[in-house]
């Protein structure tokens, strides 16, 4: 079970997370003219890139469908990104961690609350395209909260299992790239999930990141409830996976100085 005093621990070190936060935020767009402008600028070239392509090369025929796709995509890249970031993270920090104590979770957190971060200023954007054009929001934005706290929750679970593993075998940074690519294309960020053939439906369930993407577009595009039993699922799974990262994470981390 996870030991009770984590989050004293973690509380006595919190001006080290927050430094490190910071850190985070800032070092990724060190030296760059624009620095963090390019949370945003990041997003709106992808956007710019897909809302050309699929509508209007792959006929793509969906209403909306800037609305239809920056739903999706800004959650999609704030978990493709905290998790590359995150998955040598650890190794990253090698020497730091030969020098200084203090516990080693918090690198991993921070990664992934500065991409949290990073993510709540891009959901500008999101609203901004959604108010201008139109579609506009309804009472299920009140959700939007929950799916965010889920998400993270599922992030950082994931986050803390491969940061652990990548110090014993290095590849594991190089196949997640690999299972990045793999997974946009099997979450339907672009493109309807209706669209998938019925014998392939299963997989929008047992696939995280499609349940969400689906969640966000219900409540911001579409205006409807999500599938609240998927969501619900997945939220306890979400838990499950914090609980269990944090177990391999301490458990691994014993021998890190060593393997570093």
């Amino acid at each position: 079970m996870i030991k009770m005093n984590v989050f004293k621990e973690l509380y006595n070190y919190r001006e080290l997370l927050k430094t490190n936060i910071k850190k985070e935020i800032r070092g990724k767009y060190k030296g760059s003219w624009l620095g963090v402008l390019w949370t945003f600028l990041n997003p709106l070239l992808m956007l710019a890139v897909y809302a050309f392509v699929f509508p209007y090369i792959l006929r793509v025929n969906v209403e909306n469908y800037t609305i239809f796709m920056i739903v999706a995509l800004i959650p999609w890249n704030f978990f493709t990104t905290a998790v590359q970031t995150g998955t040598s993270s650890v190794t990253i920090n090698g020497n730091i961690l030969k020098k200084v104590y203090f516990p080693r979770e918090i690198i991993p957190l921070s990664v992934t609350t500065s991409q949290l971060i990073n993510f709540l200023i891009t959901c500008l954007i999101m609203f901004c395209f959604i108010f201008f054009s139109g579609v506009g929001f309804s009472i299920h934005i009140l959700l939007l909260p929950f799916l965010i706290l889920v998400q993270y929750l599922l992030t950082l679970g994931i986050v803390l299992i491969l940061s652990a593993i990548t110090v014993f075998v290095n590849d594991v940074a190089h196949f997640v790239q690999v299972a990045m690519t793999l997974g946009f294309y099997a979450t339907p960020v672009v493109y309807l999930s209706s669209m998938l053939p019925e014998k392939f439906q299963w997989a929008m369930h047992v696939n995280p990141m499609a349940v969400l993407v689906e969640a966000y577009r219900s409540i911001l595009y579409y205006h409807t409830m999500p599938d609240m039993k998927w969501l619900t699922i997945w939220s306890i799974i979400s838990v499950l996976m914090i609980i269990v990262g944090y177990i391999i994470f301490k458990r691994l981390e014993k021998t890190f100085v060593e393997e570093l």
